[in-house]
C-alpha cells in the first residue's frame, strides 16, 4: 500500500483526553476530524491504522478520532463491544447445540441460560470503567464455556472428534490476547517504540483473528457430527 500524506500528528499529551488511554503509545494520534477525515486517514500512516486493518473494530478504530469528540467515542466503544459480545454468544451457541446434542431435556436450558448470561457480560463490558473490568466482564462467558468444553471432555457431553482441542485454543489466544493488551505489552517496555507496529492491541487483534479461526474449525466438523449422528435410545 501507498500511503498518502496525512494531517500532522498529535502526541500523547496533546491527543483529546479520551484517547489517552494507553500512556505508552507516545506519537501518532490523529487530530479531530470530519468523518470523510476519518475515512480518509485509512490512506495514512497514525497510530491507529494497524488496528483497522487487522481486526473486525473497523467503525471504532476508524472513526474515534472523530471531532464529535467523547460522545461519538462512547458510542463507538459501546458499538464495538456489543460486537464482541455478539461473537461470544453466537459462537458458543453451536458449540453448546453439538455438545448436548443428546441431552434434549438440557440442551434448551443450557442455551437459554448461557444467552441470559452473555446478556449480562454485555452490560457488565458496555458500563466498565477500565479495560482490565471489560475483560473480566467477558470472563462470565469464558467461565459458562469452559463448564461445556468439560462435560465434553469428561464424556457428559457429544461432538466431533478433534473439535474440543480447537475450543481450547480459541479461548486461550482470546484469553491471551485480553491480558496483553490489558498489560499494554511490549510498548510498556519502551513507550514509543511500538506507536505505529507491534503494540498490545494490535497484538490483541491478531490473537482474537486466530481464536476465530479456531472457533471455525471446530464448529464445522461439530454441525456436521451433529447433522448425520443418531443418539442412542435410552
Amino acid at each position: 500500500m501507498t500511503f498518502l500524506s496525512g494531517p500532522r500528528l498529535l502526541d500523547w499529551a496533546s491527543s483529546p483526553p479520551h484517547l489517552q488511554f494507553n500512556k505508552f503509545v507516545l506519537t501518532g494520534y490523529r487530530p479531530a476530524s470530519s468523518g470523510s477525515g476519518c475515512l480518509r486517514s485509512l490512506f495514512y500512516l497514525h497510530n491507529e491504522l494497524g488496528n483497522i486493518y487487522t481486526h473486525g473494530s473497523v467503525l471504532y478504530h476508524l472513526f474515534m478520532c472523530h471531532r464529535g469528540g467523547s460522545p461519538v467515542y462512547a458510542r463507538l466503544l459501546a458499538l464495538d463491544m456489543c460486537g464482541v459480545c455478539l461473537v461470544n454468544t453466537l459462537g458458543a451457541l453451536p458449540i453448546i447445540h453439538c455438545t448436548l446434542a443428546c441431552r434434549p431435556w438440557l440442551r434448551p436450558a443450557a442455551l437459554v441460560g448461557y444467552t441470559l448470561l452473555s446478556g449480562l457480560a454485555g452490560w457488565r463490558a458496555l458500563t466498565a470503567p477500565s479495560t482490565s473490568a471489560r475483560l473480566r466482564a467477558f470472563g462470565w462467558q469464558a467461565g459458562a464455556r469452559l463448564l461445556v468444553f468439560g462435560a465434553r471432555g469428561m464424556g457428559l457431553g457429544a461432538g466431533a472428534p478433534g473439535s474440543l482441542p480447537c475450543y481450547l485454543r480459541m479461548d486461550a489466544l482470546a484469553l491471551l490476547g485480553g491480558l496483553v493488551n490489558v498489560a499494554r505489552l511490549p510498548e510498556r517496555w519502551g513507550p514509543g517504540r511500538f506507536d505505529y507496529w507491534g503494540n498490545s492491541h494490535q497484538i490483541m487483534h491478531l490473537l482474537s483473528v486466530g481464536s476465530i479461526l479456531q472457533l471455525h474449525a471446530g464448529v464445522v466438523p461439530d454441525l456436521l457430527w451433529a447433522a448425520r449422528h443418531a443418539c442412542p435410545k435410552d
